[in-house]
């Protein structure tokens, strides 16, 4: 930890409160996607759409304030849909 200069001191401060904010975000991000996966695994079908809107928006969200990469965040997105979606055909047949 830096000892004397108050801007090194400074931004350590700053920097734990990002990490702080960051976890925070990214387990939100991972809460949204396990509900999704719960939903898509039990065949629920209203339940997935309806928790894959929450999931893109927070993924979405995270990935334009930095916290995650926009090409994760796209991956993320990309392949829950594709989980949903065989769930919605499924039940539509």
């Amino acid at each position: 930890m830096a000892n004397k200069n108050l801007s090194a001191l400074k931004r350590v401060r700053q920097a734990e409160k990002r990490r702080l904010r960051n976890q925070d975000y990214k387990t939100r991000i991972k809460t949204c996607v396990k509900k999704v996966e719960s939903a898509v695994a039990s065949k629920d079908a209203d339940a997935a759409l309806n928790f894959l809107r929450e999931a893109i928006t927070v993924i979405s969200k995270g990935s334009s304030r930095g916290i995650i990469h926009r090409n994760t965040a796209s991956r993320k997105i990309s392949r829950l849909t594709k989980k949903v979606n065989s769930v919605v055909k499924s039940e539509a047949a």
